[in-house]
């Protein structure tokens, strides 16, 4: 344990001699043993410490291990190791020689050792990718810094979440790593998440850099007369643990990185559905309307979600007796399950000193984080005086799937089919010290107060005829410090340290619990805090894996860290119904599902806080539709925003839920692929795709959906024309017509007339994607399911193309069947093989082969014949199976 009165140096006699950073010794490496596999040394103070925002460490040690031919591992740590490193519970990155040597390895480790430094080069090239000379390494208590020089303005990726641009700016630039929620989603801020990996474009090629580091940091990127270009980390303690990632593509950096930390986890087939949520559903009855509601619009709603309008006082693990009563809770969701729909509840971390129930199981089970005088932490939240699981605590997951067990239970409790994670950086509404929480909750932390329950109702036909609202009420709604442990160094201002990050609300006591709380096995807060979520993704996920063993959980997470990708998915947050925030969601899903390996993203469509406008939500509802997450959320202050509220919105959705069904199964598709090894197929920047292309590098809001398919969005707000890229590299086809399109003579296609329910979307020449046939007609995932398939052939200037396509029951953790089959086209021959051991239940009744020859950008077509979707080309009607392999000539 850490204890907040027990110093190892007085602060203000560091204060008095401290030197400035710049005259830091640095190190001297001694005592090096070289292999062929790793390299091993001592690091040693070089000089008189500096102590500016800790005390330095005099005695460090290096390891570096060749563990790939494409990955190199360079960890700097101390000596005893005291210094808090990662839980290997939560993220346990490969450690020692893999399959490499410095001989085979496509990186190669030099060094110079006084003042230390080293510098990491391509073996292929010569090329230095990252050099720490120049600078002095720091290693104190509580500061860490290192700096690599760079190329004059770089092509940096990555280093989030956050809401700046795509390519990271080069001058003058900070990216602070500290999980924070923030509304509006300021920008030059930290956000929910942090990951400290980042992905650099040099002559085509790419390389990875991941810093497996959880403390708080400032990544500086900046370009000076006397400095040059530069990339610098600044961090508040931890050791550096570098993995370094060769490349040489953008897409091997990625599968790289996953090989790091974790592949993602598969998503069931109905979760790539539309979902609907709003704070501010009032009651079940009002819930129950909205699924009705959209049922008479015609747009399929796959999934209803719940924010915290249904707790009791708003705290987790109840129900409002009134407005969210048990038993209608239960009849909810076996109307929604008998209609092949789904439900699902947010879950907010904290458990409330008001609810004897969970309080008292949490109490008993000692899961409670505690001060360091063994009391429990109290802080405030939106119930009121709250506490936080210890999420290192032995009993802290047999607590939390107790809870989610029994609140949850499909007999006894609400049967959701997966959970949503809210607040969890973890949040605190108390100002640090907050001496007395339950006070501060009374003088105005309480969130609003529900409106008054309606007493005038429409009937709701299909639901039980006794399922009508309760009556009114009158009741007030309210609102261990030894040898190489790697817990932490004793005696730091965990509170205060020396070093200030650039935090966006503040010091690191705003808007969370306390850095300096202990936790079990001597860790602390300071060291953990961007750990939080993740050990309670995890802890949530074996929770519903021990409710419901043979399904894949589906978790989605406010705050992140690397490796979250794993074990559920991410939603960006409390983003705004502004036109920016529009065009940030596409950075963002390409960010997290590319580069981040968190695959299953999506944003708040139609915008969180503030209020829409038809215009704005229809674009949203098109765009959205190309998120692998896709829901419909608004704040309680916002107005409504259903999708069926403005007629030009639900024309949107319609068109785009269609279009997203139809290609629902090759999307399954590549995020399995992805889920395989790694590989960023899900969505995917346009340098992933093309890294040999320059122009490339600076396209921000064009994204593939999957390896077939552009996205290239209205950009403009009130615009009705787009000028979108296309890459010489590849003809492409429009997805809604199938005509091949041609670009100016700067490959810039010019598109005017793109209407509100519009979205730009082309297919890459050399594709075959599998279609379900009729698709508008289904309602829902699971009767999608029993459609049969057409398939779409778009080939290349060399009437070439293929594509795949993976089906298994849709929901499985492991399968007992699966099929994968591999579509290849030859100027009029399709030929289908691959895996047959999962018998859809249907077939193949259609091949269509889009004309591969130049058209006007106006459009045009040499065939008069369309397939079912009005799609023009070459049309040929099959009637073929999933038993075995198969040829047509079309």
């Amino acid at each position: 344990m850490l204890w907040r009165s027990i110093l190892l140096f007085p602060l203000l006699g560091i204060a008095a001699t401290a030197a400035s950073i710049d005259n830091c010794p640095g190190y001297t490496l001694r005592n090096v043993a070289e292999s062929d596999s790793q390299i091993t040394g001592d690091l040693i103070l070089a000089g008189s410490a500096c102590n500016t925002y800790g005390e330095d460490l005099t005695h460090l040690k290096l390891l570096v291990e060749y563990q790939t031919n494409s990955r190199l591992h360079v960890k700097i740590y101390d000596e005893n190791e005291q210094v808090y490193q990662i839980p290997k519970s939560i993220l346990d990155p490969p450690s020692g020689q893999q399959d490499s040597s410095s001989q085979q390895s496509d990186l190669v480790f030099e060094y110079t050792k006084n003042p230390f430094s080293f510098a990491i080069q391509r073996s292929s090239s010569g090329e230095t990718i990252f050099n720490t000379s120049g600078t002095n390494l720091i290693f104190e208590s509580q500061y860490v810094r290192l700096r690599t020089s760079l190329p004059s303005n770089p092509n940096i990726y990555g280093l989030g979440e956050d809401s700046d641009s795509f390519k990271r700016e080069t001058t003058d630039y900070t990216r602070t790593l500290w999980n924070t929620g923030q509304a509006f989603l300021p920008t030059h801020s930290n956000l929910y998440g942090s990951h400290p990996i980042y992905i650099e474009m040099r002559d085509s090629q790419a390389h990875g850099v991941f810093l497996s580091n959880s403390n708080g940091m400032d990544i500086k990127i900046n370009q000076t007369a006397e400095d040059g270009q530069y990339l610098e980390y600044n961090t508040l303690g931890g050791v550096l643990d570098f993995y370094f990632l060769s490349g040489p593509a953008p897409a091997d950096v990625a599968r790289q990185y996953a090989g790091v930390v974790g592949l993602p986890a598969q998503q069931s087939y109905w979760t790539y559905g539309f979902h609907q949520c709003k704070y501010g559903y009032q009651d079940v009855m009002w819930v129950a309307e909205v699924v009705y509601n959209y049922s008479q619009a015609n747009i399929p709603l796959e999934t209803m979600w719940t924010d915290i309008d249904y707790m009791d006082l708003r705290r987790t693990w109840t129900l409002d007796p009134e407005r969210f009563p048990l038993h209608k809770m239960q009849e909810l969701v076996a109307y929604l399950h008998n209609h092949e729909q789904h439900y699902i509840m947010m879950v907010d971390p904290p458990v409330s000193l008001n609810d004897s129930a969970s309080y008292d199981a949490a109490v008993s089970s000692d899961v409670l984080i505690q001060n360091d005088n063994g009391t429990t932490f109290v802080a405030t939240m939106w119930p009121g005086a709250v506490s936080y699981v210890d999420w290192f605590h032995p009993n802290a997951q047999s607590f939390w799937t107790g809870q989610i067990g029994s609140f949850f239970d499909d007999q006894s409790g609400v049967g959701v089919d997966g959970m949503w994670i809210d607040m969890n950086e973890p949040a605190n509404f108390c100002g640090y010290p907050c001496s007395n929480p339950v006070q501060a909750a009374i003088d105005g932390n309480d969130p609003p107060a529900p409106p008054a329950l309606r007493t005038t109702w429409d009937p709701l036909p299909g639901f039980p005829s006794d399922f009508q609202p309760p009556g009114t009420s009158s009741r007030r709604i309210k609102r261990d410090t030894s040898s190489a442990n790697m817990t932490g160094l004793s005696g730091r201002n965990l509170d205060n340290p020396g070093y200030t990050i650039a935090n966006g609300v503040g010091a690191l006591t705003v808007g969370t619990i306390w850095p300096d709380l202990p936790e079990y096995g001597g860790y602390v807060q300071y060291d953990t805090h961007n750990l939080y979520a993740s050990y309670m993704i995890d802890a949530s996920r074996q929770g519903l894996l021990a409710r419901r063993p043979a399904e894949r959980p589906f978790i989605i997470s406010r705050s992140t860290f690397a490796g979250d990708g794993t074990r559920g998915g991410h939603w960006t947050g409390d983003n705004a119904s502004i036109w920016a925030h529009y065009l940030l969601s596409i950075i963002q899903n390409m960010e997290f599902a590319s580069i981040f390996q968190i695959p299953m993203v999506g944003a708040d469509v139609c915008g969180f806080n503030d209020n829409t406008t038809e215009t704005l939500c229809a674009r949203w509802a098109m765009l959205g539709a190309w998120y692998p997450f896709y829901r419909n959320h608004a704040d309680i202050s916002a107005n409504y925003q259903e999708f069926y509220r403005w007629p030009l919105v639900t024309a949107a959705a319609q068109k785009a839920i269609t279009a997203r069904f139809q290609l629902l199964d090759y999307f399954y598709t590549a995020f399995y692929q992805q889920t395989v090894d790694g590989s960023p197929t899900t969505i995917i920047p346009l340098f992933f795709q093309y890294p040999n292309d320059p122009t490339t590098l600076d396209i921000s809001y064009q994204f593939f959906y999957g390896p077939s398919i552009l996205v290239s969005p209205v950009t403009v707000e009130g615009s009705e024309s787009v000028s979108l890229y296309l890459p010489p590299q590849d003809i492409f086809y429009d997805f809604w017509t199938g005509e091949r399109v041609t670009p100016d003579g700067t490959n810039t296609l010019n598109l005017d007339n793109v209407t509100y329910t519009d979205i730009p979307v082309h297919i890459r020449g050399g594709s075959i994607l599998p279609l379900r046939a009729n698709a508008g007609a289904a309602n829902t995932t699971t009767q999608l399911r029993t459609h049969d398939f057409e398939i779409l052939v778009a080939p290349d200037v060399d009437g070439k193309a293929s594509g795949s396509l993976y089906l298994d029951d849709g929901k499985s953790v492991k399968p007992a069947q699966t099929t994968y089959l591999q579509f290849t086209y030859d100027n009029g021959h399709l030929s289908v093989s691959g895996s047959f051991d999962y018998d859809p239940g249907v077939g193949f009744k259609g091949v269509t082969v889009l004309s591969s020859s130049t058209l006007s950008s106006a459009g045009g077509s040499n065939s008069t014949n369309t397939d079912s979707y009005g799609r023009v080309g070459t049309v040929r009607q099959i009637d073929e199976g999933f038993s075995g392999s198969w040829t047509v000539d079309v």
